[in-house]
Formats: structure tokens, sequence, C-alpha cells
């Protein structure tokens, strides 16, 4: 947390990214700028959406019959990590968050559950919390009875480990299990799908998440 990050951070960062509350789960300058460039690619998004001056936050404009989503500038094929990711805005009918090679699509008409569509994605639908793989439902998530809907602002915490091939969910400090197991060894990126329009989505990476 030394002037020398504090100073690179100034020059990297917006303004509005380092005044709000959108990093304050990120301890250090340092921390601030990989979250940085571990945030959504302005070049890996669907063409109807775009990265706000925050840098962390995707708005999606009002475009009708669309599914679209976004990847982060960095993927992982080893080690374990966390972010997390928060909806500001209406869910709509379809909000999925979770991880995608560089070869599933960001884009598709319909609204659909564009992330966990096909074999290249793997997903979290928000919205009826379902698990999604491979045009599939893999079950419901979390596995409990009566689980509570996503509230809006609400700040889900991602982990993917890519030494036991699985991917996590948090939400506040409360660990909801994992959700899926045997990922490929390839490299997978942090990513989401929304279809209501003017929504915005953040994603905030982390780092190595903490056990406990």
């Amino acid at each position: 947390n030394s002037e020398v990050w504090r100073s690179l951070a100034a020059r990297c960062l917006a303004e509005e990214a380092l005044r709000t509350d959108i990093l304050c789960n990120v301890p250090t300058y340092k921390g601030k700028v990989r979250a940085f460039h571990h945030a959504f690619s302005t070049n890996d998004c669907s063409r109807n959406v775009y990265i706000k001056k925050n840098g962390f936050t995707l708005h999606r404009n009002p475009i009708a019959q669309s599914t679209d989503g976004a990847r982060t500038k960095i993927g992982f094929s080893e080690g374990r990590h966390a972010w997390e990711v928060w909806w500001e805005g209406p869910l709509g009918t379809v909000a999925v968050i979770g991880i995608a090679t560089k070869r599933a699509a960001m884009q598709c008409q319909g609204y659909v559950a564009l992330l966990g569509s096909d074999d290249q994605s793997w997903g979290w639908n928000l919205v009826d919390n379902n698990l999604l793989h491979n045009g599939e439902v893999n079950g419901s998530f979390p596995q409990c009875n009566n689980a509570p809907k996503y509230q809006i602002g609400e700040r889900i915490r991602v982990i993917l480990d890519m030494e036991d091939k699985t991917l996590a969910f948090e939400r506040g400090y409360e660990f909801l299990g994992v959700a899926f197991r045997g990922l490929p060894k390839v490299c997978l990126y942090p990513a989401v799908s929304a279809v209501y329009g003017n929504t915005e989505v953040t994603l905030v990476y982390l780092g190595k998440p903490l056990d406990g």
C-alpha cells in the first residue's frame, strides 16, 4: 500500500472508482490496480453493452429481443480466484453470473440464459436460482428449501478453484456451496449475461479467496 501503488492507482483508476464504495472490499492500492486489470473488457462484450467510466460497471442498452454479456480482460487456467458481482437495476427475466471460455458467445437473439447455454460456459441464473451448463439446467442453487432470491445491490462472491476444478458462490459472509465441479483445464473468464434494458452490473476482482 505504498506511495508507488497509490500513485499508480491514481493514474489507472477513474476518480469515481476510488471515491465510491465500488472497491470497498479491496483494501490496498495494489489490489485496486489489480482489480482494474481484471475488470470487464471493453473489447470482449456484446455490442449492446458498454463499460462505464468507472471501469468496473457494465451498462446494457435497451435493445429489444437481445441477450448481452461480457467477459473480463484476464482469464484463469490455474490458481484460486475470487471476485464480486452485483446488479444495479432490475434483473429482468434472466440474469446470469459465472464463467466462460473465450469461445462462448457474448450476444444472441431473444431473452435467454446466454451464460450456460453451451459447453463453453457455466452460470447461475439469479432470477430462478437455476444452475446452467451446456444448455441444460443442472439443478437449483443454493441447495436448500426456500432459498432466498437475489436482492438488487447484493454482492455475490464468486470463487473459482482451478486446482480442484470447482466454481462456488458466497452471499455476504455465507458460503452457499460448490455449484460446478469437474471444470476443464482451460482458460476461464469471469462473465455475466443480462437482458433488461439500462440495467447495470458491476464486477470487482478480489484476488485469492480467504479461507475460514
